[in-house]
């Protein structure tokens, strides 16, 4: 993905889900990532502003006394992103932390019409209480409708609730989130790589691997004994990857773009980013394309292939309920060896080609009317 766009990830979930603990936890759990946070109170003091541990300074926005989505504009959303957006700052992603009240679909609209180059959308994530999810939709009625257009579901303090009921509500859940990744959690703790991309630490040069972040030391907290062990018997080194499933696809053969696009416009539910690089071969033979898709948005970045650098496709698939094999079979066939490409199989990937002078807004997949939640476009 292009370095100089950020992701903006917005966190919503009525008073009490845990979207403040998730942040923290984010936050705690972001290795050499630097999070820039926008956190949106609904009131005079900041409650959940000063509950953000050690983040009040300069790669924190905080809004008082008002909810974002009704008190400002996208144009004043610019303002705030600005702050953390700009290349000095060397955030790596940034969450608007929404208040309780908030209305999800405005938020993702403002922040699709943002005109600062600098970011691009990150996904609509949803939290939810487990133990209140009943009640809290008995209150809120429009949760169903938050949970429709979300691209992640958190179904958090799934530790407060035995096991059958969490997978009633976990069952309902995903009724409601339909084509949208849904995870359980406790604490917040959800893996950081749902998210984004740990930066890089030591000498590593490019994006940690899934092995990479397993074999990395996880905090127990208060989750589990002395022994990391939870109570349904499992080591909690691995409970973090439990809920969602990854692939890892590499291609020394170009990939055709007709099929690849077809099979990324009829991306299973479940399949929550996309991330990596693919190599067109003869259909474009001068570029590399960047590739950066969270639940049903999509763009690609074209880059220049380093003079030495070997021409791979390498793509990693992250979503809660995939059927793994089955995507890896569906990238295999979209392999070409073909010496020679249809001079018209690039126009499918160049519609999600965002060019430097244009508009954030000139994509079909980025256009405010067609947020999440509204009827897609034939581009989806």
């Amino acid at each position: 993905m292009n370095k100089q766009q950020i992701p903006v990830i917005v966190l919503a979930g009525f008073l009490g889900s845990g979207k403040t603990t998730l942040l923290n936890h984010l936050l705690h759990r972001s290795g050499g990532s630097r999070i820039g946070a926008i956190v949106n109170d609904f009131g005079s003091i900041e409650i959940d502003a000063m509950s953000v541990a050690g983040q009040l300074g300069d790669s924190t926005v905080s809004l008082g006394n008002g909810c974002l989505c009704c008190a400002v504009d996208a144009s004043e959303l610019d303002e705030y992103l600005e702050r953390l957006a700009r290349p000095s700052a060397g955030i790596d992603v940034i969450v608007i932390e929404a208040s309780g009240l908030a209305e999800p679909q405005e938020l993702v609209k403002m922040l699709l019409a943002s005109e600062n180059p600098h970011i691009v959308y990150g996904g609509l994530v949803e939290v939810v209480d487990a133990a209140e999810f009943d009640a809290t939709r008995e209150r809120h009625p429009e949760v169903d409708r938050h949970l429709g257009i979300a691209d992640l579901v958190v179904v958090n303090k799934a530790d407060r609730v035995p096991g059958e009921e969490r997978e009633r509500v976990l069952g309902v859940v995903r009724g409601l989130a339909g084509r949208a990744a849904v995870v359980s959690a406790s604490f917040g703790r959800v893996d950081v790589e749902l998210f984004f991309d740990r930066a890089p630490v030591g000498e590593r040069v490019g994006q940690l691997s899934f092995d990479d972040l397993r074999e990395g030391d996880v905090d127990l907290g208060d989750v589990g004994d002395e022994n990391g062990a939870c109570e349904d018997g499992c080591g909690h080194r691995d409970h973090l990857h439990s809920a969602y499933e990854s692939l890892s696809f590499t291609s020394e053969a170009p990939m055709e773009p007709r099929s690849l696009m077809a099979l990324l416009d009829s991306r299973p539910e479940g399949l929550y980013r996309i991330k990596g690089y693919v190599d067109f071969g003869a259909a474009d033979p001068r570029n590399r394309y960047g590739v950066h898709a969270v639940g049903r948005f999509l763009r690609f970045y074209p880059e220049q292939w380093a003079p030495a650098e070997p021409r791979l496709t390498q793509l990693v698939l992250i979503g809660s309920g995939i059927d793994v094999p089955a995507l890896e079979k569906e990238l295999e066939a979209c392999r070409t060896y073909a010496p020679q490409a249809d001079e018209h199989g690039m126009w499918g990937v160049l519609r999600y080609v965002q060019e430097p002078d244009e508009e954030p807004d000139g994509q079909p997949d980025d256009q405010p009317a067609e947020a999440p939640g509204e009827e897609p476009g034939a581009e989806r």
